[in-house]
């Protein structure tokens, strides 16, 4: 049976209160390919739009949606999160963004680090609209979770 849909076939948040409070760790990427055109014009500009710095602003997002993830996913659980990190990369015409979230509790973060790095990625699209609109977010991925049933790690999706 699906954890997510109780014996009346509907959804429910999942109750986690007999699990064990571990520290949980997870990392999920998303790249943001621009053309190169783009590329170039962000690089000339030390990665400035009319709408100010783009990595800079990326970061922030990525943070503030991984905090609001409960607010945004219907079943997420509200998680007090230790730490958020989003490291964000250019390589050539692709800007590569990771976020990397832990906390102490009884539920994993897996959701908070993908949707960081989700919202840090359309933030970068966002800013960039004006100068292009063949801007493609891909490869929205789950890298690395611990702490819970079973850890996982990118490619492999093994313990």
């Amino acid at each position: 049976m699906l954890s997510h849909v109780g014996s009346d076939n509907q959804p429910r948040m999942v109750d986690v209160g007999a699990k064990a409070a571990t520290q949980r760790v997870a990392r999920a990427q998303a790249r943001v390919l621009l053309p190169a055109d783009v590329a170039a014009q962000l690089r000339e500009a030390g990665h400035m739009t009319p709408k100010g710095p783009v990595l800079t602003t990326a970061n922030l997002a990525g943070v503030m949606g991984a905090k609001a993830t409960p607010q945004l996913i219907p079943l997420c659980h509200p998680l007090m999160l230790q730490r958020c990190h989003v490291d964000i990369t250019v390589e050539d015409n692709e800007i590569v963004i990771v976020c990397e979230v832990a906390c102490h509790g009884i539920t994993g973060v897996e959701m908070e680090a993908l949707t960081g790095a989700s919202i840090a990625a359309l933030t970068v699209y966002d800013m960039c609209k004006a100068m292009s609109h063949d801007i493609v977010i891909r490869d929205v991925r789950l890298l690395h979770k611990s702490g819970g049933k079973r850890d996982v790690d990118a490619g492999t999706g093994r313990s």
